[in-house]
């Protein structure tokens, strides 16, 4: 819903309002019966930057804490409603209570704003509003949500030390090139008969001094050209195709992705759903050249082949998984045993995690104090070759 300034007259005097509307067209039919004399849309200024968002995870804990107290549904969602400020979470708490009045499912509902619930949301709901088991579903995909946040940040904290590290790094090189030899190559300057590095940082002083702003804009313009072309998708795709065929992190994210592939099945089953349907709404969290898999073993599924050893032969499971899936469809309790597989390839992640921050924070570290080493090697070896010719 958008929001309109208008200026009316009535009853002989001028009048300021504000609507809100679809469009345009939907706010000159709120004011038919009125004398409009300007109606334009209301400009908001927003910082540069993402704009509102919905606080889904938010809005998932308070449903199912009202849930667990006993409130029916719309009840829920309109006290939510109706305790949220002005703004998109009350705009889109309201479009969801105007569609269940119309006699929507609340699963239905969300479906109607694919930008904000996700897929995998909706098919939760669904699987389970019916039963009277709702809140148990949308806990159980909060907790879900959570874990993956969780190895996200796990991740990102294990990326970012030698990211900082690179950091420093740059920095100090960047000091050592553009401060400090030159003041060095000054020395040797007026010299003759230099050695070798002496004779080359007399060359990079002068470079400095003559194009020093010439070369440091080069070298920010560098920067930011490598920063633009990493921000485009299709380059990204390119590196992450190189990366991930490195055999030791390419085994790691297919662990990630099996994981999450069986924690969203096992989730979708313990609601309710049969077991192609969650498997095709869970594949849809598979990459893309993982899909032609998954495609072909839903259609031996559903033809009557075991799942395990479907699964397997196309490549969807781990030696680990394949057994614990057959055990589960031995025993009927599959779902539970998807949760199973994907504890037990989290576990595996965790492991390799820890071994990278163990063993590639200090190489890294090793590496840009070489680089740092050998440049101050080269500043103080012209004074020693020096020292050794005068005593020579």
């Amino acid at each position: 819903m958008k929001q309109f300034d208008a200026r009316i007259i009535s009853h002989g005097q001028l009048r300021s309002l504000r609507l809100q509307a679809s469009d345009l067209d939907e706010a000159r039919r709120q004011l038919q019966d009125a004398q409009v004399v300007s109606l334009r849309p209301l400009r908001e200024f927003k910082w540069p930057g993402r704009g509102a968002r919905f606080a889904l995870n938010l809005f998932i804990q308070e449903l199912v804490v009202l849930l667990d107290a006993g409130l029916v549904l719309v009840e829920s969602v309109e006290t939510l409603r109706d305790k949220a400020s002005p703004g998109i979470n009350r705009q889109v708490l309201g479009e969801l209570l105007e569609s269940m009045y119309q006699g929507h499912s609340f699963s239905r509902a969300m479906q109607a704003r694919p930008a904000i619930f996700p897929r995998l949301l909706v098919a939760t709901a669904a699987s389970s509003e019916h039963s009277g088991q709702l809140a148990v579903a949308l806990r159980r995909y909060h907790h879900f949500e959570a874990h993956l946040e969780t190895v996200k940040k796990r991740v990102s904290s294990a990326l970012m030390y030698p990211l900082v590290v690179l950091g420093v790094g740059a920095l100090i090189l960047l000091f050592l090139l553009f401060f400090v030899i030159p003041r060095f190559a000054s020395v040797f300057d007026a010299m003759s008969d230099l050695p070798a590095t002496a004779r080359f940082m007399v060359w990079w002083g002068e470079r400095v001094d003559q194009q020093g702003g010439l070369l440091l804009a080069g070298l920010l313009v560098l920067i930011a050209g490598l920063v633009l072309l990493l921000r485009t998708a299709t380059l990204r795709q390119k590196l992450a195709t190189l990366l991930w065929k490195i055999p030791s992190l390419g085994a790691q994210r297919t662990l990630f992705i099996l994981a999450r592939l069986y924690r969203t099945t096992g989730m979708l089953l313990m609601g309710g759903m049969p077991v192609v349907s969650a498997l095709e709404m869970a594949g849809a969290l598979l990459p893309a050249e993982r899909q032609g898999d998954l495609a072909r073993s839903l259609g031996d599924i559903r033809a009557g082949q075991p799942l395990s050893s479907t699964l397997a032969r196309h490549q969807l499971t781990t030696p680990v998984a394949e057994r614990l899936l057959r055990v589960g469809e031995q025993s009927g309790e599959l779902a539970a045993m998807c949760e199973r597989i994907a504890q037990f390839h989290d576990e595996a992640l965790e492991r390799a995690i820890e071994l990278f921050s163990k063993v590639f924070e200090p190489l890294l570290m090793l590496v840009v104090g070489g680089l740092i080493g050998l440049i101050v090697f080269l500043l103080y070896m012209p004074i020693f070759e020096l020292a050794g010719s005068i005593q020579g």
